[in-house]
């Protein structure tokens, strides 16, 4: 190994490399503390969300696959950008944190769920059993909007506008489709309402075009590293 590749390699180059970790790593954390308060205090739906659509779509147990590739597909995503694509990682994660965010304080001031979950399952298979699981450990509050679809747009959004995917039509299509069938599932699986679909599309919409098309939030963000960076002037 020559010695200009072990120096890239050293503790204090790779956290110089990798410093734009901290911001992601402190809002998680942020954010799951404040998700598990709200899990824990909201534990009866206190504004009800419904819309008459909700009670015209089925329960599909077997959506609930790609409602748990959720986790994976949003990790890897911005997995992927964070370690080759810093401008599109930087992207994302404000896409991403500014629609959670609104998400919390959303569900703090205004507590809210619904009452769209099946009492019995109408059948018994694994799907089903999975379904089940998922409804003992997340309860059917702080719905609004669904993050589930907020950031699975956010996720393809990224991957759609990013430059070194362009020539990769395997990676858009997957993401295209696993983006849909998450959406999707949200409303089959009775996690949520069509209200918080079509909200969490309007969310995304507008932060689309404050993040990839007019560049204010990226620009205000690089305008604040950049003063951060600035040094007094030594008279």
């Amino acid at each position: 190994m020559k010695e200009s590749e072990k120096k890239q390699n050293t503790p204090l180059q790779l956290a110089r490399r990798y410093r734009h970790a901290v911001p992601l790593i402190i809002y998680g954390i942020i954010y799951l503390v404040w998700f598990a308060y709200l899990e824990k205090t909201v534990v009866k739906p206190y504004h009800i969300i419904h819309v008459s659509l909700d009670d015209k779509i089925p329960f599909c147990e077997i959506f609930v696959i790609p409602y748990m590739l959720w986790f994976l597909y949003v990790a890897v995503t911005v997995a992927y950008f964070f370690l080759r694509d810093r401008d599109g990682y930087i992207r994302i994660f404000i896409f991403l944190s500014t629609g959670m965010t609104l998400f919390l304080l959303i569900s703090t001031l205004w507590p809210n769920g619904h009452n769209l979950r099946p009492f019995t399952m109408p059948r018994d298979n694994v799907f089903t059993h999975m379904v089940a699981a998922l409804y003992r450990t997340d309860t059917p509050t702080n719905l609004w909007p669904s993050i589930h679809v907020y950031n699975s747009l956010g996720c393809h959004i990224a991957v759609m506008n990013s430059e070194r995917l362009k020539k990769h039509k395997a990676v858009r299509t997957g993401s295209f489709i696993l983006c849909v069938s998450i959406i999707m599932s949200t409303m089959f699986i009775k996690q949520h309402s069509v209200f918080d679909v079509t909200t969490a599309f309007i969310a995304a919409a507008i932060m689309y075009g404050l993040v990839y098309q007019s560049d204010l939030l990226f620009n205000l963000r690089s305008s604040a590293q950049n003063h951060r960076r600035r040094k007094p002037m030594v008279s």
